[in-house]
């Protein structure tokens, strides 16, 4: 029982494989990973997020609200929390609240596009489902006017008459007629379990049975098909069977036509999706050439269609430069790099010009070439945000000192990223810079003072269950 409660293993262990057994879509086995990861970390928003993810994919809807809710309690800005709390939403057919969060996450972070298009697919899902505003008629029996606040009060406990037209009452009434051939096109290869489970409705014995755990076999049957008539009420809202049949009649004349900014976004952030997976799945090269075949596409559209272009095409470059690297194709990720920063300086982007000088000094770090990645981190210190990143920064700076053996600006550089790494409480990087510290004293020959630092770089080893930097120290 007690090693049921405490698994065996590490927090980011844990985190690491469910993060890519939830990329193979092994959705039940990466569940399984988050629920371990959060016994050990009960509140941690990311793993919460992460595994609403899962429930999601899994159709368990109410629990991935339950995770998306729970890790905001910290943090009410926390983006990622934001976002999963909408799809969540989105995907149980509430809409309206859907498009709350969807609005709140894209005040709190403009520069993600997923809010946007989360923005864009709920009012069309709420359109889909009541109509635009222009079809609606209401007909107050008072007449409307400003009141004070006190008028407000006294009539706030009474029900607004509205008078719906002769139509709008007849359509109240009308129950939704359910045409098989729609449902078909809306549940596609669950049609045919819809009506399997249907069959097996007009068998009674069979109904009446019950299974070993004391359930009944109709409460199942009726439940598939309730799961399965929700499921097509919900695509029909979400995309109605005459928009998708209006698509497919468009799509011949599509190329005269110019394409929706959403259509675009859709499409940009599905393919950028993909590039990103490729590569971390290990497959480089066909992530550059997606994201090379994406570039020469984009460059080819004119800028209102998309309105983002500067910066996609920076990104795109960055994907490159980041494929080429893993392939050991360093001059040419140089080269797709150096585009990115001077696409991101060209069009004052800061943020990408951070991530820019973030793969130019690391190409540079990587062959060797440490004076030129000292030169271009050190530009990027004042860009530096958070915590975490200044961590990795100062950290990677003393490792390029160590190098050219300037020890005493290694020993600086590794005491701000300990500042940093325990600002942060990342016991990982707190490891990392004490580990970089006690080097430069040994290169400093200040023997017994490396040796106390390497003695407590030995306790945070133990404290991360890193066997490896453990026999290392």
């Amino acid at each position: 029982e007690e090693e049921e409660k405490v698994p065996a293993g590490t927090f980011p262990s844990f985190m690491t494989e469910g993060t890519l057994l939830a990329r193979r879509n092994e959705h039940s086995k990466a569940l399984a990973c988050f629920n371990n990861a959060l016994k050990l970390r009960p509140a941690d928003k990311h793993c919460l997020v992460n595994r609403s993810k899962c429930y999601l994919r899994l159709g368990n809807t109410e629990n991935a609200l339950k995770d998306a809710e729970a890790s905001l309690q910290s943090d009410k800005t926390f983006s990622k929390g934001l976002y999963q709390k909408a799809e969540a939403l989105y995907t149980m057919g509430d809409f309206e609240f859907a498009l709350v969060f969807y609005h709140r996450g894209h005040r709190l972070r403009p520069d993600l596009q997923k809010f946007s298009l989360g923005i864009e697919k709920a009012q069309e899902a709420i359109v889909n489902c009541i109509g635009s505003p222009s079809s609606v008629r209401l007909q107050c029996t008072e007449e409307l006017c400003f009141v004070s606040r006190q008028a407000e009060s006294k009539k706030a406990n009474q029900k607004p008459q509205i008078k719906l037209s002769k139509d709008q009452k007849w359509a109240k009434k009308q129950k939704p007629v359910r045409n098989p051939r729609a449902e078909r096109q809306l549940l596609g290869e669950l049609y045919a379990d819809k009506t399997y489970l249907e069959e097996l409705l007009k068998d009674k014995d069979l109904m009446e049975s019950s299974t070993r755990q004391g359930v009944k076999v109709a409460e199942l049957v009726q439940g598939g098909i309730s799961y399965l008539e929700a499921r097509s009420e919900f695509w029909q809202q979400q995309k109605p069977i005459y928009a998708r049949l209006r698509e497919r009649r468009q799509q011949g004349w599509a190329w005269r036509s110019r394409r929706k900014p959403s259509e675009v976004g859709r499409y940009l952030a599905k393919t950028m999706e993909d590039i990103n997976m490729l590569l971390a799945g290990g497959s480089p090269g066909e992530s550059c050439q997606k994201a090379e075949c994406v570039l020469r596409t984009v460059q080819r559209w004119p800028e209102q269609e998309v309105p983002n272009k500067a910066e996609l095409i920076g990104s795109l470059h960055s994907c490159m430069g980041s494929a080429q690297l893993e392939m050991g194709q360093v001059e040419a990720a140089l080269q797709s790099h150096q585009m990115d920063l001077k696409c991101a300086k060209e069009n004052k982007l800061p943020e990408a010009v951070s991530r820019a000088l973030d793969n130019v000094g690391r190409v540079y770090a990587r062959t060797g070439r440490f004076q030129q990645a000292i030169a271009i981190w050190e530009k990027k210190i004042p860009m530096a945000k958070c915590s975490l990143e200044k961590a990795w920064l100062f950290h990677e700076l003393g490792q390029c000192y160590l190098q050219l053996n300037k020890a005493e600006a290694a020993k600086d550089y590794g005491e701000k990223s300990l500042q940093a790494a325990e600002e942060e409480g990342d016991v990982k990087w707190q490891l990392h810079a004490t580990v970089l510290v006690a080097e430069a004293q040994v290169k400093l020959e200040d023997h017994w003072a490396a040796i106390l630092t390497f003695e407590r770089a030995l306790e945070k080893a133990k404290l991360t269950g890193n066997e490896a930097a453990q026999k290392a120290i």
